[in-house]
């Protein structure tokens, strides 16, 4: 019995969405028909979603890049925020993202927001990697890509426990964002900051009180 299967591929590389598609189409099951749409931006891809959602003929699987233009309108500054607005409109659709983002920050986040059910680290990424991906998410199996798993295993494994907030601070301070800038980034006084960055050396057993220090230990642990 032929499975149809709709898709949209949202990248703004359409050389790379074109390999994508070639490699879909080349190794899909002889039961499968694919239907590929593709969207180079925010705003093709906003259409394409909402008509999805009027028409009341969703896609079976979105192919999300991170890192895309901002919509035209503001509403959408990246791949992650339109995967978020696909995920409540189009509840029924499995979601699988491409991202060349590889920190422990941004993986958890797009874990814990969007909870996709393929993660895929552009790096890892090859043809083999991508049509495993694609048949393993159809067979309601969650894919993630080599580096996604040693980042969670490396986290899993630790002892240590940090919350979304001091993620972030590891994240700035790895980004090279000075300590008293930190303010502008986090809705927390500078003195909060510093109560907070004593816990985490603290954790991480830091004793030199240096962020370099700091920040090296928790990339041991998986935290950057």
């Amino acid at each position: 019995m032929t499975e149809n299967i709709k898709i949209l591929m949202i990248d703004d590389h359409p050389m790379i969405i074109e390999g994508y598609q070639n490699t879909l189409l080349y190794t899909k099951r002889d039961n499968q028909e694919l239907d590929i749409e593709i969207a180079n931006n925010c705003d093709e891809a906003l259409l394409a979603i909402n008509k999805a959602v009027k028409t009341n003929k969703p896609y079976d699987v979105l192919f999300v890049d991170i890192s895309l233009p901002a919509s035209f309108d503001g509403s959408m500054n990246s791949g992650e925020d339109l995967a978020e607005f696909a995920r409540k409109v189009l509840p029924q659709s499995k979601i699988i993202i491409l991202t060349m983002f590889n920190e422990s920050f941004r993986i958890h986040n797009i874990i814990k927001t969007i909870n996709p059910e393929g993660l895929l680290i552009k790096s890892d990424l090859t043809s083999n990697e991508l049509a495993n991906a694609f048949q393993t998410v159809m067979n309601n199996v969650p894919f993630y890509s080599a580096t996604v798993n040693q980042l969670i295993r490396r986290t899993i494994s630790s002892d240590i426990v940090i919350d979304d907030k001091n993620r972030k601070i590891l994240h700035l301070l790895s980004q090279g964002v000075k300590t008293k800038n930190l303010v502008a980034h986090l809705d927390i006084s500078l003195s909060a900051i510093e109560k907070r960055k004593k816990q985490l050396r603290d954790l991480f057993e830091v004793e030199d009180g240096q962020d370099e220090t700091l920040l090296n230990q928790a990339r041991k642990k998986g935290f950057v």
